[in-house]
């Protein structure tokens, strides 16, 4: 289930893919191609980002959270060059002026967060992307074809879709961890509150920079209660959770890594030794390269460049009597989330190639 895993298309054309929207997860999309090792069979074959050249290659060579770039960068003439590899650069602030088609293109990670209903992200399908693969969850179920955890439901991917979503960081980190013990355990209710390291639409100083005015208040001073759509994105995944799970986030002064304190309440009694013995075992079976468990002493930035989706800390598990559990995941927002849409990625392009889908690499 990780991105780690070899591929089996060395000796079939590149899938050829565009990044539309350079910024954190796109750039780390980019990345997680390199470090796995995946640039030969997944071609980064054009990149849109509204900001000029020479400030996307230094961004590419230098990351503050993740350090330098695994492979030689620099700006050509409307390229940026990777170990020589030319990628073509646009600049554009909508789908139709790009010439996505002319490209050759099979797959548009959208990463620009800027499109979450169906009409917006149809504008990509008509300006000839065969196929959309979100870095975040549709505004409603039915905006996307699917909505793919990896580990979870990636399976149910046939090739013929159009628009698909990767649902949210959060999501893919408590996903597994809820269909595991809700398959072993039952779960009744589940309370999940979000401790998230700060993100773009807050200001390093009190500013207007959004509608929520929580949000206009410094990032980097105060710990800042926001909204969130996690229950739902758990529901749109586990259906048989629906109505008994909520949650809520929390915005922490720190640049990277997040955690979720769980809270469940269980059918069946269970102690705490047993429910860090079966995510133990998950981790190291079925969930490998998904869900990580450590029970030693650690912080958030134990976790940076992580590639998990979430690791559970078997050191924080709690039990209040035989049936509330409380539990501590740890996850890179940033990192594990962006291994996960090439994960999706590359299911969902091998599917469309056994089914003999059209792809501009084939």
């Amino acid at each position: 289930m990780s991105q780690a895993s070899s591929s089996p298309f060395h000796a079939a054309p590149p899938f050829r893919l565009a990044i539309n929207g350079y910024g954190r997860i796109g750039r780390c999309f980019l990345r997680a191609l390199y470090e796995a090792g995946l640039q030969r069979d997944f071609r980064i074959a054009a990149i849109n980002e509204p900001a000029d050249l020479a400030s996307i290659a230094y961004l590419t060579r230098f990351d503050s959270t993740h350090g330098r770039f695994p492979a030689r960068v620099e700006a050509g003439d409307g390229h940026l060059l990777i170990d020589g590899q030319a990628i073509p650069v646009s600049h554009a602030r909508v789908p139709e002026a790009v010439d996505w088609s002319g490209h050759g293109i099979d797959l548009v990670v959208e990463c620009s967060g800027q499109y979450s209903e169906r009409s917006g992200l149809a504008r990509f399908i008509e300006a000839g992307c065969p196929r959309l693969l979100l870095s975040h969850p549709g505004n409603s179920a039915g905006d996307v074809d699917a909505t793919i955890v990896h580990g979870i439901n990636h399976h149910t991917l046939t090739g013929g879709e159009r628009l698909v979503s990767n649902a949210s960081c959060t999501t893919n980190a408590v996903v597994p961890v809820l269909a595991l013990l809700d398959a072993e355990l039952g779960i009744e209710h589940a309370m999940l509150t979000t401790l998230h390291s700060v993100m773009n639409d807050q200001p390093l100083i009190d500013g207007y920079h959004h509608t929520d005015l929580r949000r206009t208040r410094s990032a980097m001073q105060s710990i800042i209660p926001v909204s969130t759509g996690l229950a739902r994105g758990v529901e749109r995944l586990l259906p048989a959770l629906a109505g008994r799970v909520q949650a809520k986030a929390i915005r922490v002064p720190t640049h990277n890594v997040s955690a979720i304190d769980m809270v469940l309440s269980v059918e069946r009694d269970v102690g705490a030794a047993r429910i860090n013995e079966l995510l133990r075992e998950a981790a190291s079976g079925p969930y490998a390269g998904l869900i990580a468990w450590s029970d030693e002493p650690h912080a958030s930035i134990d976790f940076n460049h992580d590639a998990h989706s979430a690791i559970v800390d078997g050191g924080q598990t709690r039990m209040i009597g035989p049936r509330l559990v409380n539990l501590v995941i740890w996850f890179d927002n940033e990192w594990g989330f962006a291994n996960r849409m090439t994960d999706v990625a590359r299911h969902w392009l091998q599917a469309t190639r056994r089914a003999g889908a059209g792809t501009g690499g084939s």
